[in-house]
């Protein structure tokens, strides 16, 4: 069934649209109404969320992510740590993948992104091959603008090694 937003058929317009703004598409009047401002405009959704997450690459092999690793559980405002998965292609073919790092702060002074992504590495596998591949976090790659200068606050951080930006392996770690 085709859904719309439906609060095009109000005077406001939320976007992007939300589980409370979605009605069947059976509900949109087969007319366009008239309106002391003129005609009302309709827009038609496919939902609020992305049809591929970012990152998001189609393969003629699969692959498969393991073995997560992070070098310490946490890390000072000056340090770093390294993250590590296994990547493996269990397909039937060679070919290239592309790995990807993000990183979230779970809590900050200001609102901060869902994922941040941080680093990517283009590896080739044969049939069957794996790899390890190993991305270095330093605080520094944590800073943010604060509004007044630049700051790396102290909090819980998620880690995340995977295909995409919905999928892979997660980890986390402090900053003290």
């Amino acid at each position: 069934m085709l859904l719309f937003s439906a609060s095009s058929c109000k005077n406001t317009l939320t976007r992007p649209a939300t589980d409370k703004s979605w009605t069947p598409i059976d509900s949109i009047p087969l007319e366009n109404p008239q309106n002391s401002l003129g005609y009302k405009s309709f827009q038609l959704d496919y939902g609020f969320r992305p049809l591929f997450p970012f990152g998001y690459g189609l393969s003629y092999t699969s692959f498969t992510y393991s073995d997560l690793s992070l070098s310490s559980a946490s890390m000072t405002n000056e340090g770093s740590i390294e993250v590590k998965a296994l990547v493996k292609n269990t397909g039937g073919m060679d070919a290239d993948e592309v790995v990807q790092f993000y990183v979230r702060d779970r809590v900050g002074s200001i609102t901060r992104p869902i994922k941040e992504l941080k680093g990517f590495e283009r590896i080739h596998l044969k049939t069957g091959e794996q790899k390890e591949v190993v991305f270095t976090l330093t605080a520094k790659d944590l800073e943010f603008f604060n509004g007044k200068n630049d700051v790396i606050e102290p909090g819980d951080f998620d880690v995340w090694i995977g295909p995409n930006s919905e999928e892979g392996l997660h980890g986390d770690f402090k900053i003290l």
